[in-house]
């Protein structure tokens, strides 16, 4: 990496803020991958996320903050911290997701279960996200958990988007609208 953007003009006038749109990429190419169950892909998508690892630490080492090694270092301290029934002698928690979030609210110093969740993220992602967060922090508000399998997710979302857009309704805008709502709620419950 370190070759190449001294090298190739291209690569050494990228910034964190350029490469966002091939970070994204990259990840929607490894879950598209995944999803078509093809190693010779996956293998290739995946080193193509790495090198996106690698760029973002090269152009940070430059900079003089940090490097590769410290980012591996990092995520393997975590890695440990996070998981201390594997890496001491303590017992696995019986709610493993809770006791994951419990450790990564107490290091992050979070007041809600809605620190750390991203911006970004796709309203149907975000919504997941919020969800879990909920149920993992034991955050009061009432949320349904009847069981359904994925078939009928899938069909059941997808047939929600058909009768919005005959409605005309935007979908992606309504749930944004209702997870916002939902948002308020877990906040007043914290």
């Amino acid at each position: 990496m370190h070759a190449i953007r001294s090298g190739c003009p291209w690569d050494a006038g990228q910034t964190h803020a350029s490469l966002v749109t091939y970070l994204v990429e990259e990840t929607a190419e490894v879950v598209e991958a995944i999803e078509a169950g093809d190693d010779v892909d996956l293998r290739e998508e995946l080193g193509d996320l790495l090198l996106q690892v690698f760029f973002h630490a090269e152009i940070a080492a430059e900079e003089g903050r940090f490097d590769i090694d410290d980012v591996a270092g990092q995520i393997a301290d975590k890695l440990q911290r996070r998981h201390p029934y594997v890496f001491s002698d303590a017992d696995v928690p019986d709610d493993l997701n809770a006791s994951w979030e419990r450790r990564k609210k107490a290091e992050k110093g979070r007041q809600s279960a809605l620190d750390g969740i991203p911006g970004p993220l796709a309203t149907l992602a975000r919504a997941s996200k919020v969800v879990s967060r909920a149920r993992a922090h034991g955050v009061g508000v009432p949320l349904p958990d009847e069981p359904i399998d994925a078939d009928a997710v899938g069909r059941g979302v997808l047939a929600l988007v058909a009768r919005a857009q005959a409605s005309g309704v935007d979908a992606d805008q309504a749930t944004r609208a209702a997870l916002r709502a939902l948002e308020e709620g877990l906040r007043a419950s914290e």
